[in-house]
This record gives C-alpha cells, sequence and structure tokens, in this order.
C-alpha cells in the first residue's frame, strides 16, 4: 500500500492506493507461454495476486505430469535434472518468473506456481505456463542435386520469434543461402543462431553429382616394360556416382581393346607396344559428347636382339671388287653394338676372328683371302643375339672350272692340226 498527504484549505487529505499484485484482495497466477530452442535459457514469465494485508511465507514451481492418466504435480526439485538447472528469478511480492537453463525436449510440458501466504494457499491446475521445447533444424534442397542445379539452405527453428543465424559448411562460413551447385559444394551445412546464446543444428549432407573428370591412365610398372613382363593399366576419374567397372574402356592405337577399370597384360610381348588411353562415362554422361578421354601414354615394350641377318651388296663376287655385309636385326631399343667375325680353321682348332666392328663391315677390294664364313653379333641394353654364318667366296673360282672344256678343246684342235702336218710332209 502507499500513500501520500495533501494540504488543502488548511486540512489534510490522506490519500490511500494500492499496488496491483500486492495486497489487492485478488487471488490468482498470470502466465506467459514460452518457446525455446533445445540449449538455450528461457524464461517462463509469472506475476501473482494474493489477499490485502497477507504476507507471503512459501513459493514453489511444479511440473504436470500424466500418472495412470491423472494429472499430477511434481516439484521440480523432484525432477531429475541436473544442479541449477531450475532458478527461481521471482520474490515474495508478486513477481514469480522461472529460469530454465540449457533446455532439453524432457522439459516441454505444463508449469504450475504455488504459493502460501498468512491467510491461506493458491494451487490451481485450470491455468499454467507452457513451455514448447524446438530443434534448430539445418535444411538443404535439394539434398542431392547436379552441378549447376540451384540448391537452397533453410534453417528452421520452430520458434515464433525471428532468429538471425548463420550457416556453416564442413567448419568454413558460409554467406550465401542460395546458389549454383559445384562439385566443391558438397559437404555437411549446418546453422548456428546469433547473439547472446549460440545454438548449433544437427548437420544435414548435399551431394553433388557430376560427369566423370580427369580422367587419367596408369601404368604399373611404369617405363620401359621387358618382354614377358606383367603390366596393369588402371584407368580413374573423378565422378558422382562414381564409374562403375563397365563405365571404363580401354584403346590401343584408337581402336577398342577392352572394357573394366583394370587391363592385365601377361607375357607382355613386342606387338603390345603403342599409345593407350581409357574413356570413362557414368548415368550423366551417356551423350557422346559427355565422354571423356584420358591422355595417352606410351608402352614401350623392350626386347633384346633377334631375327640377326647379313646381307651381302654385291653378287657376283669377283678378285678386286669392294663388297659390303650389312647386319640387321629386330630390337628394342635398337642394337647399338655390331661385332663381325670369321671362322678360322686350322688343324688344330676351330675359332672365331674378330674382323671388324659397325653394322656394315666393308671391304675395299676382294681377295681370296677374304673368303670364308662370317657372322655378325649385336648387343643393346636388353641382351644380345647372332646371326647364322654366311659364306663369302669369289666368283673367279666358278668362271676358271668353265674354261676347262674349252682348254681341251682347243688342245685337241692343235693335235689334230700336228698330226695332219705330219701326214702331208709324209
Amino acid at each position: 500500500m502507499t500513500y501520500c498527504s495533501i494540504q488543502t484549505m488548511g486540512r489534510w487529505i490522506l490519500i490511500l492506493g494500492f499496488i496491483p499484485g500486492v495486497w489487492s484482495g485478488n487471488w490468482g497466477v498470470t502466465y506467459e507461454n514460452q518457446c525455446a530452442l533445445i540449449g538455450t535459457t528461457v524464461d517462463l514469465k509469472c506475476e501473482y495476486d494474493y489477499s490485502l494485508g497477507s504476507i507471503v511465507t512459501w513459493v514453489g514451481w511444479s511440473k504436470g505430469q500424466r500418472v495412470s492418466n491423472k494429472l499430477s504435480l511434481v516439484p521440480l526439485s523432484a525432477l531429475p535434472s541436473p544442479p541449477n538447472h531450475f532458478t527461481y528469478l521471482g520474490n515474495y511480492r508478486g513477481n514469480c518468473n522461472l529460469r530454465i537453463n540449457n533446455v532439453q525436449p524432457s522439459d516441454q510440458g505444463a508449469y504450475y506456481f504455488s504459493f502460501s501466504t498468512t491467510l491461506g494457499s493458491w494451487r490451481e491446475v485450470s491455468s499454467y505456463a507452457a513451455l514448447y521445447v524446438k530443434e534448430l533444424t539445418s535444411v538443404v534442397q535439394p539434398s542431392t542435386a547436379r552441378e549447376g542445379d540451384t540448391v537452397r539452405l533453410i534453417c528452421r527453428s520452430g520458434c515464433p520469434d525471428p532468429t538471425e543465424v548463420a550457416w556453416f559448411k564442413d567448419g568454413q562460413r558460409v554467406w550465401s543461402t542460395v546458389f549454383q551447385a559445384r562439385r566443391e559444394d558438397a559437404g555437411s551445412y549446418l546453422c548456428v543462431t546469433l547473439g547472446k546464446e549460440r545454438v548449433w543444428s544437427a548437420s544435414v549432407a548435399l551431394i553433388v553429382h557430376y560427369a566423370p573428370t580427369d580422367v587419367t591412365l596408369s601404368a604399373n610398372p611404369s617405363g620401359d616394360i621387358d618382354r614377358g613382363s606383367t603390366v596393369t593399366l588402371t584407368c580413374s576419374s573423378k565422378a558422382n556416382p562414381p564409374v562403375a567397372q563397365g563405365g571404363y574402356r580401354l584403346y590401343k592405337d584408337g581402336e577398342y581393346v577392352s572394357s573394366g577399370q583394370t587391363r592385365v597384360i601377361s607375357e607382355v610381348q613386342p606387338r603390345h607396344t603403342g599409345r593407350y588411353h581409357c574413356q570413362a562415362w557414368n548415368s550423366l554422361s551417356w551423350r557422346g559428347s559427355d565422354l571423356i578421354n584420358s591422355s595417352e601414354i606410351h608402352l614401350n615394350v623392350q626386347y633384346h636382339p633377334e631375327n640377326v641377318s647379313v646381307s651381302v651388296n654385291a653378287e657376283p663376287i669377283v678378285e678386286g671388287s669392294s663388297v659390303n655385309l650389312t647386319c640387321s636385326s629386330d630390337a628394342n631399343p635398337a642394337a647399338d653394338s655390331y661385332t663381325w667375325y670369321k671362322r678360322t680353321e686350322t688343324s688344330s682348332s676351330n675359332s672365331l676372328l674378330h674382323v671388324g666392328s659397325g653394322q656394315v663391315l666393308s671391304i675395299p677390294s676382294m681377295e681370296p683371302s677374304h673368303s670364308g664364313l662370317y657372322v655378325c653379333h649385336v648387343r643393346n641394353s636388353r641382351g644380345e643375339g647372332n646371326s647364322t654364318e654366311v659364306v663369302l667366296a669369289m666368283a673367279a673360282e666358278q668362271r676358271g672350272s668353265q674354261l676347262l672344256p674349252i682348254l681341251a678343246g682347243v688342245g685337241l684342235f692343235l693335235v689334230a692340226l700336228l698330226v695332219a702336218a705330219l701326214l702331208l710332209f709324209r
């Protein structure tokens, strides 16, 4: 109760007034419903009135719970909650505000305020303070998008009061809530309230689909390959959805070889040498223009010299002529060493005599001593090989044997001529 005095015409007039809610004589409690996000702090607003002249001796809050389909008011102190979860902010003079810290879903429900005075008590179940507990929810629309699609980020609190929020992707701030999807936008998104308290939503994923890119073909082992070894060709790419096994094709020198991500070539042969590339596609790249090729790799199969042969540039070979013997072979890398040998025979041994080096063995002037069997020895970094023996002989020997019948005929003619001369002389 308040009072004041006014002096008028020599008289004092005492004016009495009553403060609402205190000694007003109207028993009752006024509540205000609240909505709170999980993890925040909320104050349940409350005022109470009581009889004039009485003194408040006790106040308390309870929560309504249904037991066997009957309403039961359970004191907050009896609830299974952590210490200081509930804090009474009111007083004994009409304010009955209640604070709930770190709101949880179990806090949702109806709350009742009761009090006692020196003249009576108040406990009413027809009115209460309702607390609605909501969760901050992130929504990505659509959650699965193709590269280039429009994506919207929506943060929902469920409470009517407007809330300023910020967005994060994989821990990094996101400033735009509407954007065109790129592959690097895929990840986990969440929103957070800004202000005195920060509440984080659960994260939601954005999946971005795109056609294959960065298609690469690799060989194991890489570099030069020895004939007879095993080589594995593997095609890889970046794509979402990932490229299936049947979505890879391998080509050699532009010709189709096989499908599948991996190709194993056992017992590699020279015919496998060539330029290889692979091709990749997924469900987003069925059109021919969307098929992506890898860059080419060169498979180089190396082997020692084989099929070594010797050719002679002059036929027939006569004494004094110039003769070249040329050695050739099939080898990779190409042969880098040529050595020539001539077989020599004596009464005691049969051996090869080194007679020259280089791919061509030149004999400027053929002599009888040059006749014989020749062999070419070839070498490269992968091994060596020999030609078969080649016979080198002069045609003069063969021509001398052909003159014998002519000489014999001339001799017979001369004999006949001599016999005729003797007959004439007689």
